[in-house]
């Protein structure tokens, strides 16, 4: 008895799975489904065929890791919510296409306190050196690499001046990840013109795919198997801004003087690295304190940055 219940169950399984097309079946948690693949992408303004074996392995295989990667991606959708409101507005503002939102969704899953081995940090994983060359200050007291807002202007400042060498956005995005000097050197090696084209490490090679990957997701997500309600986003929070012109010695003692923890104003402010803050004259600051209410949930007024996210 118990081996024919189990014939029926395997017999309606693979009956249900005949009977839907690809695009379906995706939607189907029990069952591990291809991602669908379509013949093209575009990303950053460019139109980019995947018809050639290689180009749709690659990408088929980052829609792969994506789909099934359950906890990371959902995290990196409901994070957006609320770094995409900051950061699309200053990328479009310095002249990039709205695609490098996705730069900063893969190189940090959008975690503000991520750090790498090699010891790039925040949300577009800058290094020490890169992130003075581009006017950031990085010292035991402070680390702009962990301001959201300037950290986004210096990763667009490199990214335009890799587009000007390269007429490629998705190419500036490889040297992103390689750096300039390695993607030049690879083109003049191997005579290509395109990072498509070179043979590269398998990070860099990886990388290119995993930005439109996360993409195609993102426009789409509940297609690709991930449900979620506007109230399970992670919120915006508004802010006051304290313009600070003097040195502040307690960073604690200032927290609580300003209504929060020093737990919280490290949270909204990574980019304070100890409990002071040195400031030399002329010089000065932007701390943001948190609204209270704002760090209570309330489902009734939850802002959706982009409703295909939702199921409500």
């Amino acid at each position: 008895m118990k081996s024919r219940y189990i014939l029926f169950v395997s017999f309606v399984i693979l009956f249900a799975f005949d009977s839907y097309s690809q695009k379906n079946i995706a939607q189907i948690n029990t069952i591990s489904a291809s991602p669908y693949i379509p013949q093209y992408v575009e990303w950053g303004g460019e139109k980019i065929m995947l018809d050639r074996y290689d180009m749709r392995e690659r990408f088929d295989r980052e829609m792969i890791s994506f789909c099934y990667g359950h906890i990371n991606t959902l995290m990196i959708i409901k994070r957006a919510n609320r770094y995409f409101p900051i950061i699309k507005p200053i990328i479009e503002e310095m002249g990039l296409p709205a695609d490098f939102i996705y730069l900063a969704a893969i190189e940090s899953s959008l975690n503000p306190r991520a750090q790498s081995p090699a010891k790039a940090v925040g949300l577009w994983q800058i290094m020490p050196a890169t992130a003075k060359e581009y006017g950031l200050e990085v010292n035991d007291n402070v680390d702009e690499r962990y301001n959201i807002i300037k950290s986004t202007r210096a990763a667009c400042e490199y990214l335009k001046k890799a587009y000007e060498k390269y007429g490629s956005w998705i190419t500036a995005a490889a040297s992103y990840n390689a750096g300039q000097n390695r993607i030049s050197t690879e083109m003049t090696r191997q005579l290509q013109n395109h990072a498509f084209d070179l043979w590269l490490n398998v990070e860099t090679s990886r990388y290119m795919f995993r930005l439109m990957a996360i993409k195609m997701i993102m426009e789409n997500p509940v297609y690709y198997g991930f449900a979620i309600r506007s109230s399970q986003l992670y919120p915006s929070i508004r802010f006051k801004e304290i313009e600070v012109t003097n040195t502040i010695s307690d960073l604690p003692r200032f927290a609580i003087d300003n209504g929060i923890s020093f737990s919280q104003l490290k949270e909204f402010n990574l980019w304070l690295r100890s409990q002071k803050l040195p400031v030399q004259e002329g010089n000065s600051y932007m701390i943001l304190i948190p609204y209270i209410d704002d760090l209570f949930y309330s489902t009734n007024s939850q802002e959706v940055y982009d409703k295909r996210w939702v199921i409500d």
